[in-house]
């Protein structure tokens, strides 16, 4: 699947502020960034660097004045999407240092706040059995609801209101993954089928020796996501975290496939 990007920043920054951004989408052997294209208004400085995991990049952007930022690309993607069903837990004694953070809480992911509820729901699953049916139980039983959380909502908030946003629903996932010692992530991406169309977080579980990506939200497929970071949780995701006072003016995000 070939998909066009188009991301424009319109940001009120009244005085030289850091910016760090996370835009960019990411080139591995699943998806290749065949164009691409970053233009900002004023600045005074800008540097890219890899982002977590070496997965996609951050920009450091130290402002002249009010940000204004256009990223464009055209991203072919040919990622399989996963029959989770099949796939086994990687025995935890087999993990690699940079996965066993993703076992633990965050920020957003309490790790043992619900064992009970895990257990009395679905105690006869394993791996990617549970995995794909606690997604199908946070898809059935949310509502989506982009009036419901702010920056400070957790995976017990959500949990507990059953309303929320995309990067809800992946931290509820997470939260129910790294509960049953299945390590689990958040994704940055763009997709074309989101409604409304925004950048998106999705899960990403460790299964069977390899990272796969699932949407609780059940808007998109992992083949037709363009993923543009990984993290613990949306802290480590952001698309924009500023250092200094920022008013949003405008902000739009298409993808469009071709």
């Amino acid at each position: 699947m070939d998909s066009q990007i188009t991301v424009r920043l319109n940001y009120g920054v009244p005085r030289p502020t850091t910016l760090l951004l996370q835009i960019r989408a990411m080139t591995d052997p699943f998806q290749i960034v065949t164009w691409e294209n970053t233009e900002i208004a004023a600045y005074k400085s800008f540097r890219d660097m890899p982002a977590e995991e070496g997965i996609g990049n951050r920009i450091w952007l130290e402002t002249n004045g009010n940000l204004l930022l256009t990223y464009s690309a055209q991203v072919s993607v040919n990622r399989p999407v996963a029959r989770l069903e099949t796939l086994t837990e990687t025995p935890l004694h087999q993990l690699n240092a940079p996965t066993v953070k993703y076992l633990m809480s965050s920020r957003y992911c309490n790790a043992d706040d619900f064992a009970e509820f895990l257990e009395e729901n679905f105690s006869g699953l394993r791996g990617g059995a549970k995995v794909k049916a606690m997604s199908k139980w946070i898809t059935d039983n949310l509502t989506y609801d982009g009036k419901s959380s702010d920056g400070d909502t957790d995976a017990e908030d959500t949990f507990a209101a059953k309303r929320g946003v995309c990067r809800d629903y992946a931290h509820l996932l997470i939260a129910f993954c790294r509960s049953s010692a299945i390590p689990a992530r958040i994704a940055s991406v763009y997709s074309p089928d989101v409604t409304p169309p925004d950048f998106h977080a999705v899960a990403e579980v460790y299964l069977n020796g390899g990272w796969h990506l699932i949407d609780p939200t059940g808007m998109t497929t992992a083949d037709r996501m363009i993923v543009i970071g990984v993290g613990r949780d949306a802290a480590d995701v952001a698309f924009l975290t500023a250092f200094g006072t920022t008013t949003l003016n405008e902000q739009s995000v298409l993808v469009v496939a071709d």
